[in-house]
């Protein structure tokens, strides 16, 4: 909590009762900060008020006039945040920002700041006419909105949506709720600002997910970026449910129900370097023990990848992928744990065959991305409207293409396996280890080793691993025998010179930025056939795809690791030998 400077100084007796007064008598008639006022007055020195601060608070102190700095440290910060919250940065080192403010126990301060810069903030002290000084002198040199770099501009957006909610606008809003003491809460400015903070704040850090949580003693938000999650923020409990309605009005959700799961979208639109943009949030709201988490998943059109060259397939597997998908029947199966893109790869066949006379058909749960032409049919379980439902009606809309978000059980895989037997061409999905396993869990499903034999053209594992820093990647020296450790052959061993992440401003120092698939393509031949109507195992299966040049997830990841897109540590965190 901030103490008055006033206040303070008198009890240390640097200034007397009547001193006290005279001062506060000129900053009533004069305006301005007590401290500058005391200054100006002579009752003190501002190096006095320093070493008062940095004592009452236990922080470091600063003489801002004998400190330069340097202007790329002060474009991190906008001149509106600087002067909203009294605070001027000061200096960099690795992850770590050093501010310079009048409070330092100011957590609004310190989590905008945080939240903008992307840096760990550590405060120092600094007297109120210093700090006002070096606002008044640095800024004067930099203009907001002509520095050019484009961290200053996501900056400045994200600073605005913390002082006004005009630039986030909520799409198709839903109606007055009569529950008034949680609608007053959510309604609140500091609320509306502080989720429009984060929406903005995820969409600036390329994030995927937001994971607001609460727990017995925090409140906290986190960041899934590249596939890892990070803390960003800890809200104030007392902000826990103000915070949860909001985005919950916002999904158009029942506020009032707490007991039950719920899942919803929000839409928004905000301007992007004077461009008006709009992208979606999947919403999911899960009752915990002590509170609801939320997840919000962004959908933004603009990162949906659909050259299928960019996915990260190597050449020959890519080659297998488009000749199966092209074929007038079969099925095609692309399989991985959540999260590890297979919904951007079936997109990315759906967009290649996507011509005008192809009917395509596809039933999703949830809808993720609107496809022009394309008929998209949204899952609803709770209606009778599952994967099966929708299969047996695409059947008598004469289809040509369908894809089925995902077969969880056998009446869906039934049904998708006499489809792609009847002269449609099927694409889906399993959640399996790798591609020859998919077989194994087709058939525990209760589909017929024939009826797999017959109708499955082609199965694709998939994981996604960080792409390294392209701007600070560097040299990772490991013995030959390291290397042929983690699957690379001796030949290969001698010349493989892998690279390892450093960490730089561009990727927020963690050394990756972005994300490539690993991809093990499993072309089903007439010698995988016969080995599936007898029944073989996953690892017979494995070992004759293998024979047949088959590129294991890997032998993906090494490829990757030999042409310096990832790190051995990634390949080997997500595949196995």
């Amino acid at each position: 909590m901030a103490v008055r400077i006033g206040e303070l100084l008198l009890r240390e007796k640097r200034i007397s009762p009547g001193q006290l007064q005279e001062a506060l008598n000129a900053q009533k008639a004069n305006g301005g900060k007590l401290g500058i006022t005391l200054v100006k007055l002579g009752m003190v020195k501002d190096e006095d008020i320093t070493a008062l601060l940095s004592r009452q608070y236990g922080v470091p102190s600063i003489d801002l006039s004998k400190f330069e700095i340097d202007n790329s440290i002060i474009k991190l910060i906008p001149a509106e945040t600087a002067q909203k919250y009294q605070v001027i940065p000061v200096t960099r080192t690795g992850a770590t920002l050093t501010i310079a403010m009048t409070d330092p126990t100011n957590v609004f301060a310190l989590d905008d700041i945080k939240f903008m810069t992307g840096y760990n903030v550590e405060p120092v002290v600094a007297s109120e006419s210093a700090v006002a000084d070096a606002i008044g002198r640095y800024y004067s040199t930099v203009r907001n909105g002509t520095t050019g770099s484009m961290l200053d501009t996501a900056n400045r957006a994200i600073d605005e949506a913390n002082q006004t909610n005009e630039d986030v606008e909520v799409l198709e809003e839903l109606e007055e709720l009569d529950v008034a003491s949680l609608e007053r809460q959510s309604g609140e400015a500091p609320v509306i600002r502080l989720v429009n903070l984060v929406l903005m704040s995820a969409i600036q850090k390329g994030a995927s997910d937001i994971h607001i949580e609460p727990y017995e003693r925090e409140f906290r938000v986190r960041f899934r970026i590249d596939g890892l999650t990070y803390v960003v923020m800890n809200p104030p409990m007392k902000f826990r449910d103000a915070i949860t309605s909001r985005v919950k009005i916002m999904a158009k959700l029942d506020i009032a129900e707490k007991r039950l799961p719920q899942d919803g979208r929000i839409k928004i639109r905000f301007s992007d370097n004077g461009v008006s943009k709009e992208i979606d949030f999947r919403v999911s709201c899960l009752p915990t023990l002590f509170g609801e988490k939320l997840v919000l998943r962004l959908l933004d059109r603009d990162k949906l990848m659909l050259d299928m060259t960019k996915l990260g397939f190597e050449a020959e597997s890519l080659q297998k992928f488009e000749r199966q998908i092209s074929k007038p029947w079969g099925m095609v199966l692309v399989t991985g744990p959540t999260g590890s893109g297979k919904t951007n790869t079936l997109y990315s066949a759906i967009s290649k065959l996507n011509v005008e006379g192809t009917n395509i058909m596809t039933a999703e749960d949830p809808v993720e991305f609107n496809m022009p032409g394309v008929n998209q049919v949204l899952v609803k379980d709770s209606i009778g409207l599952n994967f099966a439902a929708a299969l047996r009606s695409f059947l008598r809309q004469d289809p040509n293409i369908i894809l089925v978000g995902e077969i969880r059980d056998f009446e869906t895989a039934e049904i998708a396996v006499k489809a792609s037997l009847t002269g449609h061409m099927v694409l889906s999905t399993l959640h399996t280890n790798d591609a020859p396993s998919t077989v194994s869990r087709l058939m525990n499903m209760g589909i017929e080793p024939f009826l797999v034999a017959s109708s499955v053209n082609l199965i694709c594992a998939q994981r996604l691993v960080r792409r390294l820093c392209p701007h600070c990647k560097g040299p990772h020296p490991m013995p030959p025998k390291g290397l042929v450790d983690v699957g690379f052959s001796e030949e290969d061993a001698e010349t493989v010179k892998p690279l390892q992440p450093v960490g730089c401003e561009k990727c927020n120092n963690t050394g990756y930025k972005g994300r490539v698939g690993l991809y093990e393509v499993m072309e089903v031949s007439d010698s995988l056939r016969e080995l599936i109507l007898m029944g073989a195992s996953a690892i017979e299966i494995r070992r004759k795809a293998l024979e047949e040049g088959m590129i294991t997830l890997r032998m993906s990841g090494l490829l990757k690791v030999k042409a310096g897109l990832t790190s051995i540590e990634e390949c080997v965190r997500e595949t196995v030998k």
